[in-house]
């Protein structure tokens, strides 16, 4: 356990300049390593010295001359900050076996991938901060580096983290057995090794985060750009022993995050401890160099996959070994696991074949972490299942469409389980499919491109069907002992002046959850959207929950508000009924007035906050004038609510210098009941173009020293507007029967099959060639040499 704050006796290895109050010395008194002068009560900046080295151990740390610089108040090391935190371990209960070392703020003995924060400095302005940092002076002893995954997994290799013991964190198989015989008894079988390239979210605001520790109150505030506001006040309360109640977390509006902002980062973590030990407000805002080499990354895959066809072209089986590498620790609490089994898990989802074997290897190595980032895992395994399936086409003579529509489950076949055991309530395959088709004239692009064959200019088609997981219930975390809640809390209340305040645990990173949870409440209630303040992201005004993640902001968060909008509903016609002396099941709201059964205006919703707040004592005495309500929702039925859908995608490639051109991409998606069409569409595009970045551009690149090679916007590239193409977008809805909203996700739908969809049109190109390519991003480079030209 860590010592309580106020409790600490240690005495500090170096002391700055003198601090005159008696307080500040009581403030004081034992923490931190170097301390200075405190006086002054407005905010801190704090900076990171970086570790140089992939693997190193830290032999010794000299910050006298830091110390001594101009503006600095503190330095700190991994030793002063793991005596008030205490270490986490980014491990789930469910994933038997998994295991990681535990981690600290910063490291105390080892380094563990290149760009580390090793030491923390706190000064009155940034550049102080940064300036200081460059005169510490750490001494390293290198140590070994692994960085390939092959290597890791060897016999005798060297672990990454030494406390790891060796650099397997997880392993899981699925089974449903005799695959090996039904492999030698198809009449096609084909196969291929993929390799998907790590990337990371770029998102337009990087991390920040301003920790305020207020001793005299006891009490923690936290400014913090995440998703999850109450996940990083449980995690505060818990490492640094602080009352939940003393811990207050405020994600205001932030400028995207794509699950990157869901992690626990050594950084946040240590400005918070940096706050405890100054005793005054601490800012960190990661540049984008450091974002590179601190943000997770994700998707870092290599998969070995082959399908099993009968001679009527019907899928038999699977067979599956993905061998994913994470970085040095598995991030928390959501573990560097969860990518790897939805990986598993989501191969062949479309298709209504029956056998499956899967292996899953999660590996260390001495590279930044990966973990959840958008559509966690669909575009592996969407990309491997649907390539498999064009590759199977092309064996059997079939149009990839023709292929799919034979093997496609059956839009009459819900509710089924796929072989991987996820329990499918009601999908649209064969529909949505039947719409991309007419959408894209898909006949007569394939004419087109016969015609243009025949001139010497290649365009390819490629179609990819996905299932996307959204409305996660505590299967997905709390069952794994993570205390991050599949439920969320909303409460309304009408204002005195008759509008309507909606305090909500759905949080706004940029894709317009309070929008609609503002149209549903003042679609239920009766009155203008204008009339509805949404409230979101601080957990000291709003109730507890699961926040913005996997698609659960309109299925989970929009129910909710639905559900607390029906009771504010009942108890403001409850009350009017009085009023009026009337029924209240004759009532209804319209307009912001309360209307009879003939539609006559009766009272105004404005006139009744008037009477309940200021003229109770003219209301009957069995009236109750209750217009604050509150309601919590959790998922009851499936343990996910899946949507669907499937894409199309045009290239144009030249052979000479392997460029492509993306000309157009279609989406059909069925996210169920659609709130917002406008603001779908969007999402729906936005995700396209993320996994369009992921097919065509977008890898960190490491050398062979662990090294990060490409960790700027002047090296890594992402997709610009004039490289994307036209998007069209059309839907399908089959809403879920679990909620009476029945709204399912949308937001990972486009990222899902994008880059599928580009891999199947990039290989229909390379056909007359005889070429194939099983690696993203495609690169002029990649495509060249997949073509004999280099």
């Amino acid at each position: 356990m860590n010592a309580p704050l106020g409790s600490l006796d240690r005495p500090n290895s170096y002391i700055g300049r003198s601090v005159p109050r008696p307080n500040a010395k009581r403030l004081l008194a034992g923490r931190g390593r170097y301390v200075t002068d405190l006086v002054l009560p407005r905010m801190l900046h704090a900076a990171f010295l970086r570790s140089p080295h992939a693997h190193a151990r830290i032999v010794s740390i000299d910050a006298t001359e830091a110390l001594a610089m101009p503006g600095v108040r503190l330095v700190a090391t991994g030793a002063d900050l793991a005596r008030i935190c205490t270490p986490w371990t980014g491990t789930l209960e469910h994933f038997r076996g998994m295991k990681s070392a535990p981690q600290l703020p910063l490291p105390v003995d080892e380094v563990l991938w290149a760009g580390q924060a090793v030491v923390a400095i706190v000064a009155e302005t940034r550049a102080q901060a940064e300036d200081a940092a460059e005169a510490i002076l750490v001494t390293f002893e290198d140590l070994p580096g692994v960085v390939d995954i092959d290597a890791a997994r060897a016999p005798g290799a060297v672990p990454a983290a030494g406390e790891a013991g060796d650099n397997l964190c997880f392993s899981a198989k699925l089974d449903t057995g005799g695959i090996d015989a039904i492999f030698a008894g198809a009449a096609h079988v084909v196969e291929e090794e993929f390799v998907f390239g790590r990337h990371t979210a770029v998102t337009l605001e990087p991390r920040a985060i301003v920790a305020d520790w207020d001793e005299s109150e006891g009490k923690l505030t936290v400014h913090h750009a995440t998703q999850t506001p109450y996940q990083f006040q449980d995690l505060y309360s818990r490492h640094y022993g602080i009352p939940e109640a003393s811990v207050r977390v405020i994600a205001p509006d932030i400028g995207g995050s794509f699950g990157m902002k869901l992690h626990v980062y050594h950084e946040d973590m240590a400005v918070v401890g940096l706050s405890l030990l100054c005793g005054r407000p601490v800012k960190f805002v990661a540049d984008r160099i450091e974002a590179f080499v601190s943000d997770i990354h994700a998707r870092d895959h290599r998969v070995r996959a082959r399908m099993a066809v009968d001679a009527a072209g019907t899928i038999l089986a699977m067979d599956v070994d993905d061998v994913t590498a994470i970085g040095a620790f598995s991030s928390y609490p959501r573990t560097s696991a969860v990518e790897g089994n939805q990986v598993i898990r989501l191969m062949g989802a479309p298709y209504r074949f029956r056998d499956y074997r899967a292996g899953l290897s999660v590996v260390f190595q001495n590279k930044v972490q990966t973990s959840q980032y958008r559509a966690v895992g669909h575009p592996i395994a969407c990309a491997v299942t649907e390539r498999l399936v064009d590759m199977a086409a092309d064996k059997l003579g079939l149009d990839p469409v023709r292929m799919r529509e034979k093997n496609l489950i059956p839009d009459d076949a819900y509710p089924c389980e796929s072989p991987t055991g996820y329990k499918f309530e009601a999908l649209s395959h064969c529909e949505s499919l039947a719409r991309l088709k007419a959408l894209m004239d898909y006949d007569g692009l394939r004419a087109e491109q016969a015609r243009l064959r025949a001139q010497g200019i290649h365009r390819g088609i490629g179609i990819a069907s996905f299932v996307e997981i959204s409305n996660p219930s505590p299967a997905f975390y709390g069952i794994g002992g993570a205390r991050i809640s599949a439920q969320d809390g909303a409460v309304l209340a009408v204002t005195p002046s008759g509008e309507i305040r909606c305090q909500i645990s759905v949080t706004e990173q940029g894709q317009g959850t309070e929008t609609i949870i503002g149209q549903v409440v003042a679609d239920q209630l009766g009155i203008a959207r204008e009339r509805v303040r949404v409230i979101t992201g601080d957990t000291e005004t709003t109730p507890h929950g699961g926040a913005t993640w996997a698609c659960r902001g309109a299925g989970i968060g929009g129910e909710t508000a639905l559900q607390a909008a029906r009771k504010l509903r009942g108890n403001i016609l409850s009350l009017a009924a009085q009023v009026l002396q009337a029924r209240a099941e004759d009532l209804a709201m319209r307009d912001g007035v309360v209307v009879d059964a003939a539609g006559a205006e009766r009272i105004s919703l404005a006139e009744i906050a008037r009477i309940a707040y200021f003229r109770s004592d003219t209301l009957p005495k069995e009236a109750s004038a209750q217009l604050t309500v509150a309601h919590h929702h959790a998922p009851q039925g499936y343990p996910f609510a899946f949507t669907n859908g499937v894409q199309g995608c045009l290239v144009e490639l030249d052979v000479e210098t392997g460029f492509v051109k993306i000309l157009k991409h279609w989406v059909v998606e069925d996210c169920g009941r659609i709130i917002n069409p406008l603001l779908v569409d969007e999402q729906v595009r936005g995700g396209v173009v993320q996994g369009l970045g992921a097919a065509f551009f977008e890898e960190c690149l490491y050398d062979d020293n662990g090294q990060l090679t490409n960790g700027s916007l002047a090296d890594y590239l992402v997709p610009m507007a004039g490289e994307m193409p036209d998007i069209v977008v059309a839907h399908v809805e089959t809403p879920t029967a679990d909620t009476v909203l029945g709204a399912k996700g949308c937001g990972e739908a486009g990222t899902a099959a994008a880059s599928a969809a580009a891999l199947n049109a990039v290989n229909d190109a390379m056909a007359p060639f005889g070429a194939t390519i099983a690696q993203i991003p495609m690169t002029p480079t990649r495509l060249l040499r997949a073509l004999g030209t280099i």
